[in-house]
């Protein structure tokens, strides 16, 4: 009698023990979940955020809402940066004290073919680029699947596509993949912080020398319209016409400067205001190559001497590289018929972007047309200086007045004689700048007699490109309509360069008060498996792999069952 007592007790006292320990490991998961306790054991930190981004997200006043369209069947690469993006928006998500919410949809659900394709439509209007992935069934036949690697971003009735996904084509896909995790956290801080700031930065295209016109940059407008408010206008040596905005863009200009507008500039330099340059010192007529040939002139802007004192200097040469993109060209045959050419263009060069800084790190080549050389110049060390751009390591150039052929396309060119590698085509300035009005009298360009220079700038930057056509997107006419096309994409190949994505960085670099855009400097080391040891051991590690945790349950289960039988053997005794 007392011994079946006395086993009660026990049992009771062990039931006790686990209800106590159950509470306990509850009130501390729920304690630690309170405190929001997080730890990154990463060798490279990759789930931990920076100091900029969480400043932000703590500062959210809304809630946010995001609708991430990678979901269903996908490969097993796009799976993995599934999970890359769910962990990066659950971290965003606990560091804005649960403000923002997120979704996971598979655009491709529906299983009606009109519906599906309305949505795709839809969200390729709001600016999701799809990709497309084809397979083969089990009959031989080859199907084709779209997949959106992005995702909307709703706050307060404004939607903002993110594109997360790297389509390097010079990279692996496994290199895209790790490439667009690592500029994963910039892409969506540096959204949600133009979505929801009280104020939007204000930038301007200068109109009246020939810049390009508001169809030629249609494409890189819209897609600037997602960070800032766009305008356009002239300056007409009007001062401080250009203090309200946060940077400008001259692109590609066709007439040379007059003083007055040059004085304006360079004035708002020296207040600190922020100039993206695209301008070309050779002009080229490319509508005259369908006849076979162009030239290629001599064709200065009257901005030589500011450049020069800012630290940079466009040589007016062109460039040819044996790294190019291909071109098609209809030529004349000297019939009414056109013939038309396919074949590498060495005037369109692929510039490769600078992978060791923030503004340029895992871009596409960007596609560059007729393409000019920098030089830097002075020693100011109130001036840094970074190279954006350059060409490939086997280019050379051509001074004008050059002739420039539409059959050089069909002859194999002699790589001996590319023998200049790696030549400056965009520089990055920043510090302090010297004002090109210094010691001269100003008074009769602004009507002003008592207008004083600056002659020293507060601590900006600026960004010379030496190609107006990089920001320049293709027109397509069908009637008495212009259609803007793609910037950056070669309508014959499909292929899409960097150029879109090169000034959108470049923009936000210069308008960027806050340290966003040095989280692209973000590297993540790409640790993958020993694809000939999985494929030599498969068997054994599918066995291990299934087998072993299996067969480790079972033995812990035999094992506490001989401690307790031990145990319990031992009091009954």
């Amino acid at each position: 009698m007392s011994s079946n007592r006395h086993m009660k007790d026990i049992r009771r006292s062990s039931w006790t023990r686990f209800a106590v320990t159950v509470a306990f490991i509850i009130i501390i998961a729920s304690v630690l979940n309170m405190l929001r306790v997080r730890l990154d054991l990463t060798e490279d930190r990759r789930f931990t955020l920076a100091p900029p981004t969480v400043k932000i997200l703590e500062g959210l006043k809304n809630d946010l809402y995001i609708q991430v369209y990678l979901d269903g069947e996908i490969p097993i690469p796009l799976k993995n940066l599934k999970r890359s993006v769910k962990d990066m928006l659950e971290e965003f998500r606990i560091a804005s004290d649960r403000k923002i919410d997120y979704e996971f949809i598979n655009p491709s659900s529906d299983k009606d073919i009109r519906k599906r394709n309305t949505l795709f439509e839809s969200l390729e209007k709001k600016g999701l680029n799809p990709i497309l992935l084809h397979s083969t069934d089990e009959e031989g036949g080859t199907t084709q699947k779209k997949i959106f690697p992005g995702m909307i971003i709703n706050y307060n009735g404004v939607e903002v596509p993110v594109n997360f996904l790297e389509n390097n084509k010079w990279a692996s896909t496994d290199q895209n993949i790790l490439h667009s995790e690592e500029g994963l956290e910039y892409q969506l801080i540096q959204t949600i912080a133009t979505i929801t700031a009280g104020t939007i930065h204000k930038v301007a295209f200068l109109e009246g020398d020939g810049e390009l016109s508001e169809q030629e940059v249609a494409d890189i407008t819209w897609n600037l319209h997602k960070y800032f408010t766009v305008d356009r206008g002239r300056i007409g040596g009007m001062k401080g016409i250009l203090d309200a905005y946060t940077a400008v863009i001259i692109a590609a200009p066709l007439r040379e400067f007059r003083e007055a507008d040059k004085l304006v500039i360079d004035q708002y330099i020296m207040n600190g205001g922020k100039v993206l340059w695209l301008v070309d010192e050779v002009a080229v007529n490319t509508d005259s190559l369908s006849y076979g040939s162009t030239a290629g002139l001599y064709h200065p802007l009257n901005i030589e001497d500011q450049l020069f004192r800012y630290g940079a200097r466009i040589n007016p040469v062109i460039v040819q590289d044996i790294d190019c993109d291909i071109q098609r060209f209809a030529v004349s045959t000297g019939t009414d018929e056109k013939q038309t050419v396919s074949a590498p263009w060495l005037y369109y060069p692929l510039l490769t972007p600078n992978q060791h800084h923030p503004l340029t790190r895992n871009l596409n080549k960007v596609l560059g047309k007729f393409v000019n050389t920098i030089d830097t110049v002075g020693l100011d060390p109130h001036i840094r200086k970074t190279i954006l751009l350059t060409t490939s390591q086997s280019a050379k150039t051509l001074s004008p007045p050059t002739v420039i052929m539409l059959r050089e396309s069909e002859l194999a060119p002699d790589e001996k004689s590319f023998t200049k590698s790696y030549i400056p085509v965009a520089v990055l300035l920043e510090g302090t700048f010297t004002s090109a009005f210094k010691n001269r009298m100003v008074g009769n360009l602004v009507n002003d007699p008592s207008f004083k220079v600056r002659t020293s700038s507060a601590n900006t930057k600026m960004i010379v490109v030496a190609d107006g056509d990089i920001i320049r997107n293709d027109l397509r006419h069908s009637g008495s309509e212009t259609i803007p096309l793609t910037l950056g994409q070669n309508q014959f190949t499909g292929q899409i360069f960097g150029n879109r994505d090169f000034i959108v960085n470049c923009l936000n670099y210069l308008a960027d008060n806050n340290g966003l855009m040095e989280l692209r400097s973000r590297e993540m080391k790409m640790r993958l498996l020993n694809r000939q040891a999985v494929r030599n051991g498969r068997i054994r590690i599918e066995v291990v792999n299934i087998l072993l945790p299996i067969l480790i349950v079972i033995a812990s289960g035999i094992f506490y069952s001989f401690l307790r039988k031990r145990k319990y053997t031992r009091h009954s005794s």
